[in-house]
C-alpha cells in the first residue's frame, strides 16, 4: 500500500474497472521475454506475477463499495483519511511496548506482588536422568501406563518414581506464580488504559449513541478458540483501517476492552491468594462479558454493520468479508460465554474444584503429605500427576 501511495498508484487503481487483464500478444513485456536469457525470463515473469497479484489484492472492488474509488480516500481540503501506510507505526510501537512492559513488570508489578504477599512455592526438581529426559523432550510429557512401565525398566526407577519424575519435570517448565502475576498485572493495566482511552475518544461522538450515524458521510474523516480469535481480531482491525471503517472498528475495540481488564484483575487476586475477591470480580466480569458480547455486539454493532450499510450502497466483497469475521468472533463469544457461565455457577454454588487435567504443583509440603498418606487415597488416587476423582481417570 505504501508503494501505491508513493508512486501515485491510487489513481491507476481508481481508474481500473476490474482486476488487471491478462497480458496479450502485444504486451510490451512479451518482446523482452522473446530475446531474454532463461534466468532473466524467469525474473521478468516472476515480477509480472507479483505485480498482478499486487494489483488484484488492491483492486478497489474488494475493499470499497461500487460508488467509491481509492481516489476518494486521498487527503484533500483539509480532510485526512486513514491509510494502510499509517500501520507502519505499529512496528516501532510494538518495540516500545515491549520496553515499557519490561520496566513495568520490574518496577511496578514486582513490588505490587510483594505488597499482596504473592509468594513462590518451593518446587522439587526432577533428578537428572538421561533416559527420562530424552523421552520427555522427544516423545511427550505425559507417558501412558505402558510407557511408564517401559521407562521404569530402562531407567532403574520404580513406576511410582517415574510418575513423580515426570510430574516434577512438568512443574519445572510451568511459569512461576510471580511470573504469572506480573503478566496479569501488565495485561490488566494495558486493557484498563485502552478501555478508558477508547471511551474518552468516542463517548462524545453522536454515532456512539446512534448506530446509523456510523455510516453517515462514508468514507469518514476520523483520527484514529485463542488463535482464531486473535487472527479474526487482527483482520477486523486492519480491514477497518484499510477501508475506513473507523467508527465501526473503534466501537468493536472499545466493547472488547470493557471486560478484559476485569478478568486480568481477577487473575491477579487469584495469584495473591485472595480467593473471595477473585471470585467476586470474576462474577462481575461474567456479567459484563455477557452483556457486551452476547447482547450489545450482536444486536447493536453487528446489526449496524450488516443492515445499515446496505441502505447506502450495494453489498461488495469487503462487506461480506468484514461481517464474516464478525460472525467468527460472535461464535467464539458464545462458546466462551458457555465456559464462563459454567465456571461462575461453580463459584456461586461452591462446587469449584481444581481441574483434574492440570498437573499438581509438588512442593516440599506436598511431598511430605504424600509420604504420610502412602501416596494412595480411595477417591483421590494420584497417577502420573493427575487427580482421579471417583477412581475414573481422565486423560489430558
Amino acid at each position: 500500500m505504501a508503494a501505491v501511495l508513493a508512486e501515485g498508484g491510487l489513481e491507476r487503481l481508481a481508474g481500473a474497472a476490474g482486476p488487471p487483464a491478462q497480458p496479450r500478444a502485444g504486451w510490451p513485456g512479451a518482446l523482452a521475454f522473446s530475446g531474454a536469457p532463461p534466468r532473466a525470463h524467469r525474473a521478468l515473469l516472476g515480477n509480472r506475477m507479483l505485480q498482478t497479484l499486487y494489483d488484484y489484492f488492491w483492486w478497489e472492488r474488494l475493499w470499497l463499495p461500487v460508488n467509491l474509488t481509492w481516489a476518494d480516500l486521498e487527503d484533500r481540503d483539509g480532510r485526512v483519511y486513514a491509510k494502510a501506510s499509517d500501520l507502519y507505526i505499529t512496528l516501532p510501537l510494538a518495540l516500545l511496548f515491549l520496553i515499557i512492559r519490561y520496566f513495568f513488570e520490574l518496577y511496578v508489578a514486582t513490588p505490587l506482588a510483594s505488597l499482596l504477599n504473592v509468594k513462590e512455592k518451593t518446587r522439587l526438581r526432577a533428578p537428572p536422568n538421561p533416559t527420562l529426559e530424552h523421552f520427555y523432550l522427544t516423545s511427550g510429557k505425559q507417558p501412558k501406563q505402558v510407557e511408564v512401565e517401559l521407562l521404569s525398566r530402562q531407567s532403574g526407577f520404580s513406576g511410582r518414581q517415574v510418575e513423580r519424575w515426570f510430574r516434577r519435570r512438568r512443574n519445572q517448565d510451568r511459569p512461576s506464580l510471580l511470573k504469572k502475576f506480573r503478566e496479569a498485572s501488565w495485561r490488566f493495566t494495558f486493557y484498563l488504559i485502552a478501555f478508558i482511552a477508547g471511551m474518552a475518544v468516542i463517548v462524545d461522538k453522536p454515532w456512539f449513541y446512534d448506530m446509523k450515524k456510523v455510516w453517515e458521510g462514508y468514507p469518514i474523516q476520523d483520527f484514529k478458540e485463542q488463535i482464531i480469535h486473535h487472527v479474526a481480531t487482527i483482520i477486523l482491525i486492519s480491514f477497518s483501517w484499510f477501508a475506513n471503517y473507523i467508527r465501526a472498528g473503534t466501537l468493536i475495540m472499545a466493547l472488547h476492552d470493557s471486560s478484559d481488564y476485569l478478568l486480568e484483575s481477577a487473575k491477579m487476586f487469584n495469584y495473591a491468594g485472595w480467593k473471595n475477591t477473585c471470585n467476586n470480580i470474576f462474577i462481575v466480569f461474567a456479567i459484563v462479558f455477557i452483556i457486551t458480547r452476547l447482547v450489545i455486539l450482536p444486536f447493536w454493532i453487528l446489526h449496524c454493520t450488516v443492515v445499515y450499510p446496505l441502505e447506502l450502497y450495494p453489498a461488495f466483497f469487503g462487506y461480506y468479508f468484514f461481517n464474516s469475521m464478525m460472525g467468527v468472533l460472535q461464535m467464539l463469544h458464545i462458546f466462551w460465554a458457555y465456559l464462563i457461565l459454567r465456571m461462575a455457577h461453580k463459584f456461586i454454588t461452591g462446587k469449584l474444584v481444581e481441574d483434574e487435567r492440570s498437573d499438581r504443583e509438588e512442593t516440599e509440603s506436598s511431598e511430605g503429605d504424600e509420604a504420610a498418606a502412602g501416596g494412595v487415597a480411595k477417591s483421590r488416587t494420584l497417577a502420573n500427576g493427575h487427580l482421579i476423582l471417583n477412581n475414573h481417570h481422565k486423560n489430558d
